[in-house]
């Protein structure tokens, strides 16, 4: 099964590491595998609604897709979902965020996958990847453990370090 959700614990307040993730142009500071998106349709930042095309890559293998922002609530929740350039559904990926009372936040993210049979075929032969729902075990930890490192050091700019 291709649904997936890891966790972490960040000292930083929630609404900034919202800020970080949900700045989608600056995705590829943090994911070793979605390297740049773009605002589309006129939408310049995250907004129920907002639309972007996001450029992903798996070694010499790429691949681009579209998301539609379906939960924008700063400090709580980012929630997108993913099509394929076919327009058929891919994923919806989640970032929920709880503040502690001690100056950490406890930070999830998820995805679903949505793929039809299909589609998860294709999805292997465009990606080069076998096991989706391990893949996105593996970047999503190092998407979080980035994250964390930028949020706990308010290095939000700099680049991802090697994973």
């Amino acid at each position: 099964m291709g649904d997936v959700t890891v966790r972490t614990e960040i000292t930083a307040p929630a609404e900034a590491i919202y800020d970080l993730v949900a700045d989608m142009p600056g995705i590829g500071r943090w994911s070793p595998e979605c390297e740049r998106v773009e605002w589309t349709d006129g939408a310049t930042g995250p907004a129920v609604g907002a639309t972007f095309t996001g450029h992903n890559r798996n070694g010499r293998r790429s691949w681009s897709t579209h998301g539609t922002v379906t939960v924008a609530e700063r400090g709580r929740e980012f929630t997108f979902e993913v099509r394929s350039v076919l327009n058929l559904p891919v994923s919806r990926w989640s970032y929920r965020f709880e503040p502690g009372a001690d100056g950490v936040c406890r930070v999830a993210e998820s995805t679903e996958d949505r793929r039809g049979g299909l589609m998860k075929t294709l999805g292997r032969i465009a990606t080069g990847i076998s096991d989706r729902g391990e893949r996105n075990r593996e970047t999503m930890t190092t998407t979080l453990e980035r994250l964390r490192a930028a949020a706990e050091s308010g290095t939000a700019s700099g680049q991802p370090t090697a994973s």
